[in-house]
């Protein structure tokens, strides 16, 4: 009798063990998307900060800088949640922050204009960082994203200050 109750304690365990659970890798690819929301246009769109353009005059001071124009160009993807740019390679990205850095106009070497380069460079590098590491929270991606997109408004806003500056020296006193 006993041995009657233990085989069918066993059977009762050896069917309610085998249901139609799923493999735990499964369980965990369903957990890390879940987890993991995109980054999207719609966030970054929502990012509140002033965005600075260049003047007419600003334009012109960098027609011929060809890096500045391409970041713009990046930057502008950047804002439609086009990161490709961003999660590239770090040497490719490297080899145009010093060209950016190096062909930077004589008129524009300042040392406010300098700094903003040098804060630029650090928000590219730690942007894509967060981008190629996989354990990097959405949240912390999407703050890089923000980052660059300040440091490059400021960048933009010092050119304009600079210029305008220069302008106002030329202006001669009447008295």
């Amino acid at each position: 009798m006993r041995i009657g109750l233990f085989l069918f304690n066993v059977c009762f365990l050896l069917l309610v063990n085998c249901g139609d659970d799923k493999p735990s890798s499964e369980i965990n690819v369903e957990e890390n998307t879940s987890q993991q929301p995109i980054i999207t246009a719609k966030a970054i769109e929502g990012f509140k900060y002033t965005d600075y353009v260049l003047s007419s005059r600003g334009e012109q001071a960098i027609a011929d800088w060809e890096k500045y124009q391409e970041l713009a160009i990046q930057i502008d993807y950047l804002k439609r949640a086009d990161l490709s740019f961003f999660n590239g390679d770090i040497e490719l990205l490297k080899k145009f922050i010093e060209e950016f850095k190096a062909q930077t106009p004589s008129l524009l070497k300042t040392n406010p204009i300098i700094s903003r380069t040098v804060i630029i460079e650090t928000t590219l590098l730690r942007l894509n960082e967060n981008l190629t590491l996989d354990n990097i929270d959405n949240q912390l991606k999407l703050e890089s994203v923000k980052e660059v997109l300040i440091a490059f408004s400021n960048l933009n806003y010092q050119i304009n200050k600079k210029l305008e500056r220069d302008l106002y020296e030329k202006i001669e006193s009447e008295f």
